[in-house]
């Protein structure tokens, strides 16, 4: 059966050696409702939920402000991620854009500063702006998102091992490509496996169907449901980490509750069966 902790769970994230909520709070599309978005993001933060994960590009800079907005007064108690376009990812522009972030988001500082996606620039432009990013002390750590592991071996031939903090990813119990190598080269190298979309695009399982029917099934055993049994499947192991979006309250109190929902190896088994992963894609699917 479940075990339900006191507290959110959380792990260390990657080489960056902080310790993370497992679950956490993405911010895309969430500009769109701006009031609702904030009271959603507060309530979170005050059921643990403390990593909050935004971008530049979410809204033209909308939703960094609206986090922005969230956590003043509220700093110390999260971890804030955010994210460089690639067409700004120079080294000049980088450090550019990390200044506007932070002026947007009202903080002098960022846990975890990512490029969004590997683009035309040069990583090592990037990555030595992450650098001097972090020796000002306006960044904690930094990482990458949608990177497969070709573009992952570039990164580490760059800025050797212990550097990279995470590769934030679309994972989630229908779309299980990352398992076939991104997961493992991180687990070698010691980065966090963020999981972007962990239920999904507007696309969860049925529950006529196969594989929703087991989560339902699960759900009933777990007493839960089964939005948070697909999230403790994609947070089952240490290295991993999810970023659901929620606007509604009960919704975000769910997400936490998934947290401490520890599934047995049985039912991990059965999931697995359920939404086998599938041969490996040529590229790296991203929504």
């Amino acid at each position: 059966m479940s075990k339900l902790q006191s507290s959110i769970a959380s792990h260390r994230f990657g080489c960056s050696n902080q310790q993370v909520s497992v679950i956490g709070q993405g911010t895309w599309m969430l500009e769109d409702s701006a009031p609702t978005a904030v009271a959603a993001l507060q309530r979170g933060i005050d059921l643990g939920l403390t990593h909050i994960d935004t971008a530049e590009m979410y809204g033209s800079g909308a939703a960094e402000r609206l986090v922005g907005m969230a956590i003043k007064g509220r700093r110390q108690q999260v971890f804030l991620v955010s994210k460089v376009l690639p067409g700004n990812a120079s080294r000049r522009n980088t450090l550019q854009a990390c200044e506007d972030s932070l002026q947007r988001l009202g903080t002098d500082y960022l846990d975890c500063y990512l490029l969004h996606w590997r683009g035309r620039i040069k990583l090592t432009e990037t990555l030595g702006a992450f650098e001097s990013l972090q020796q000002q002390g306006k960044i904690r750590s930094y990482g990458v998102s949608n990177f497969d592991v070709d573009d992952l071996d570039e990164v580490l031939s760059i800025v050797g091992p212990g550097k990279l903090a995470c590769n934030q990813v679309l994972y989630h119990v229908q779309e299980r490509a990352i398992e076939h190598e991104v997961i493992p080269w991180c687990q070698r190298n010691d980065v966090a496996v963020v999981a972007y979309s962990p239920l999904g695009h507007g696309n969860f399982p049925a529950r006529s169907g196969k594989g929703g029917n087991v989560l339902e099934q699960l759900a009933a055993k777990y007493a839960v449901t089964s939005y948070q049994i697909a999230l403790a499947f994609v947070c089952r192991l240490p290295e991993l980490f999810a970023i659901p979006k929620s606007l509604n309250p009960a919704h975000v109190a769910a997400n936490a509750a998934a947290a401490a929902l520890q599934l047995a190896a049985e039912d991990i088994a059965a999931i697995d069966q359920a939404f086998p992963r599938g041969v490996k894609p040529r590229s790296l699917p991203t929504i």
